[in-house]
């Protein structure tokens, strides 16, 4: 019998992903109580200010110097998708889009043909810590997609459905879990079309609970991102933390927790089997395309940056919220 397993690889920063998916990445961040400015009531010395990515007293500033975060950069030719289990972010960009979500919201956002935005981990609370807990996907667009308009769009946590079982928590954010349907994604998406199979879904299982994944339809690639927990066992194998497993996702799937929970993260769809050419923030089908997406930037900007700071944030009180381009507000 062909092994339902296909692949266990040791998950580093970034994740490693499979076609449609280009990027995954993991952030953990036990920041302390943030002061005034929305940054870290701390002494931020000794930390390689602009590009801290070493974990120090349980946190990193990234490209912030005095908020955590990801200030202005630009975007083209794919969807970044930003799943905030805890703590909040702080979007704002070159549609004059602007939100800050969090607390288990979900940010979808086509770049298409271009757009810049800076993405902020404020420290709200004054009184007490501010753990962020999040991901950040990235989805290709297909050849015809990558200069579609870029979009915005806020799925909030009270919409995204999350089945319930005794074992356990099914968070569905893209695509279906048997017959639960998330919120639809961004228009132009490549999970937009119910024939490419895509899907999101955020596992919680008990300890010594079993949870089991429905069958995918064929050539679908699923991969399973164990990144907390004791032990889980997939099909009689043993597996740790801090590791994926690409499986058949032509067969029903049991996970089992071992110890203590387990939280899992599922990412599948039908690859777009197109040539890939990135160079960070940027993803074409060819070299050429990349350099003129690179030259097009130096001229235009993707618009141009309306904000006062590149790592703009919100008020501190403020609450979440999403600003569109067209003006429309929406408060939670």
């Amino acid at each position: 019998m062909k092994s339902i397993i296909k692949n266990v690889f040791r998950l580093g920063f970034p994740w490693q992903t499979q076609d449609p998916f280009l990027f995954c990445v993991y952030h953990l961040d036990k920041y302390p109580k943030g002061n005034r400015e929305l940054g870290p009531d701390d002494s931020l010395e000794g930390r390689n200010l602009g590009n801290d990515f070493t974990i120090k007293d349980g946190y990193r500033m990234y490209h912030g110097t005095t908020i955590p975060g990801f200030p202005a950069h630009p975007h083209r030719g794919f969807e970044t998708i930003t799943v905030v289990n805890k703590g909040f972010c702080d979007h704002s960009d070159s549609l004059g889009a602007a939100g800050r979500f969090g607390e288990g919201d979900v940010q979808w956002m086509t770049a298409g043909s271009g757009v810049q935005h800076s993405e902020m981990f404020p420290l709200v609370h004054t009184d007490k810590e501010n753990t962020l807990e999040l991901f950040q996907i990235w989805l290709n667009l297909p050849r015809k997609s990558k200069f579609v308009d870029p979009h915005f769009k806020m799925l909030w946590h009270e919409d995204i459905p999350i089945i319930k079982y005794e074992n356990g928590t099914i968070k569905v954010i893209a695509g279906s879990f048997n017959s639960t349907q998330a919120p639809s994604p961004a228009p132009d998406s490549w999970a937009a079309d119910d024939e490419n199979d895509v899907a999101i879904w955020n596992i919680k299982i008990n300890a010594t609970g079993t949870i089991n994944l429905p069958k995918a339809q064929k050539n679908t690639i699923r991969t399973i991102y164990f990144y907390e927990g004791e032990t889980i066992e997939i099909a009689g194998e043993s597996i740790q933390p801090n590791h994926g497993i690409e499986v058949d996702s032509t067969n029903e799937i049991t996970l089992k927790a071992i110890g203590s929970n387990a939280h899992l993260l599922v990412l599948q769809g039908k690859p777009i089997n197109e040539p890939v050419a990135k160079y960070g923030p940027f993803v074409m089908n060819t070299d050429e395309e990349l350099q003129k997406a690179m030259e097009e930037f130096r001229l235009t900007q993707f618009g141009g940056w309306p904000w006062r700071y590149p790592d703009q944030t919100h008020e501190n009180e403020r609450g979440r919220f999403a600003k569109y381009p067209d003006g429309t507000i929406v408060e939670k």
